[in-house]
């Protein structure tokens, strides 16, 4: 597997590479010890999640205020999404700047997020069902949300379809909000 840094510092890219014959593919989705050496950071799964999205569907923008913060592996199983990635930690050179990445079941390729990050995603193809492989378990009270259509971050979602949004994402917060109430993550 290959590591590419992506222009938001503690965001990689992670492109497989696959070995294939008459009967498929096979590859690596994930190393430990040649993550970690690239990366940094001890990268330990606690949790794992599923989601199906029908397209046009977002899904985020979601961060943890947790201690250690919520590092997360996101591969796509079926289908494609653009995966953003969204630096709201004040004092990062790159604060209020996100980046979007196309990552598709057909490529096998992933992106890994170090804590602090948030994140979202739009489904592009039809159908979607994402995996996330996460650092801290799922925690409540310091999970948070930023409303994908927030004009301070102002993202360019796909608008080829129509938007589908969760009540929750759609009444969340904007970014200005949630640096006002002091809930955004440490750099």
């Amino acid at each position: 597997m290959k590591l590419s840094k992506t222009n938001i510092d503690g965001a990689w890219l992670i492109d497989p590479v696959r070995y294939g014959d008459e009967r498929g593919w096979f590859q690596e989705w994930f190393k430990k010890s040649e993550v970690e050496n690239q990366i940094g950071f001890s990268f330990e799964t606690v949790q794992l999640n599923i989601s199906h999205s029908k397209q046009g569907v977002v899904r985020g923008i979601h961060y943890s205020i947790a201690t250690k913060g919520q590092a997360k592996l996101v591969t796509v199983l079926s289908g494609e999404i653009d995966d953003y990635v969204i630096d709201i930690r004040p004092g990062s050179p790159t604060f209020g700047k996100w980046e979007r990445l196309r990552l598709s079941s057909n490529v096998g390729n992933s992106i890994l997020l170090g804590p602090n990050l948030a994140h979202a995603f739009q489904c592009v193809s039809d159908e979607a069902t994402v995996c996330y492989a996460v650092s801290a378990e799922f925690n409540p009270e310091a999970e948070k949300a930023i409303n994908p259509l927030c004009p301070t971050l102002n993202i360019e979602w796909n608008n080829n379809f129509p938007i589908l949004l969760s009540p929750k994402d759609a009444t969340a917060p904007n970014l200005d909000e949630q640096k006002a109430a002091g809930v955004l993550p440490r750099l």
